[in-house]
């Protein structure tokens, strides 16, 4: 059964949502990169303000109940609309459903966007490391069209780890278009780096994310020198185990982890899709 509501004649004219709870958005573009791995585009509200880097609950309504998860906007604050960007889990009880959505299909869309990846919390300095894994790099799809980061730092690196050099389509995409983007692209250049390894499969670098950071490799390919909490800020999404692992790696560097409440030299997200 197909919990996907029809698509709404106008997005002016969606169906009144209760107070507080989810409003309903229309799908407007659908893109499979993988078999594991699409990317969906839906209305966004006007009364909706986010911050770049932040996440928000999506989701369906599955047998006359909301089922949300939290889903990192993919796209800057600044955008008309918003992107999302998702793993296929067969039996998952949101992506096996959310995964068949099509344009004019309705999503259910939080109104509460939050998170700690956003600029605010870090304290001022020279270089970004934006370190992800798989769909961690949603939120940094969002901060690196932002016009802030570039006004923040005078290096944006964004490393990307996957399993199969497939899965780092979206990412080079991304960069493309950033560097293309009217509004951000000549700021951009020269300072958006982009840094990427798979870990089952032979490329142009392989191997986990914290073994290029242990080894010193992902410094040499950069010609930077190694993590200084003087200069050096990162931002880390991906699985459990890359966040505590490069977590471990940043701190053994000097770092210091920040919230949104109190700026540091790096933070990290720890919300999930299923």
């Amino acid at each position: 059964m197909n919990a996907i509501t029809p698509q709404q004649p106008d997005a002016t004219e969606r169906p009144a949502a209760k107070a507080n709870g989810p409003t309903l958005e229309t799908v407007l573009e659908v893109r499979h990169w993988t078999d594991r791995l699409f990317q969906f585009r839906i209305t966004r509200p006007a009364s909706l303000r986010f911050r770049s880097g932040e996440f928000v609950m999506i989701g369906l309504e599955v047998n006359g109940k909301p089922l949300l998860r939290a889903y990192s906007i993919a796209s800057p604050s600044w955008d008309e609309a918003l992107d999302f960007y998702s793993i296929k889990v067969e039996d998952g009880p949101l992506t096996s459903r959310l995964q068949l959505i099509k344009p004019g299909d309705t999503v259910l869309l939080g109104r509460k966007p939050t998170g700690t990846l956003i600029l605010d919390a870090l304290t001022p300095a020279k270089r970004l490391y934006m370190f992800s894994t798989g769909t961690g790099i949603a939120p940094f799809a969002s901060l690196v069209r932002d016009p802030e980061t570039y006004e923040r730092y005078e290096d944006v690196i964004l490393v990307h780890g996957c399993r199969q050099t497939a899965e780092l389509a979206y990412g080079e995409a991304l960069v493309r278009q950033t560097l293309e983007d009217p509004l951000v692209g000549e700021l951009a250049a020269g300072k958006l780096r982009h840094i990427t390894t798979v870990t089952q499969e032979d490329g142009p670098r392989t191997g986990r994310v914290t073994t290029l950071i242990e080894t010193g490799r992902l410094f040499a390919d950069l010609g930077v020198p190694p993590l200084d909490p003087q200069t050096d800020r990162g931002m880390i999404c991906g699985s459990m185990a890359m966040i505590n692992d490069t977590k471990a790696l940043l701190e053994k560097a000097g770092l210091v982890e920040g919230a949104v409440s109190e700026p540091g030299q790096f933070v990290i997200e720890r919300a999930f899709v299923g």
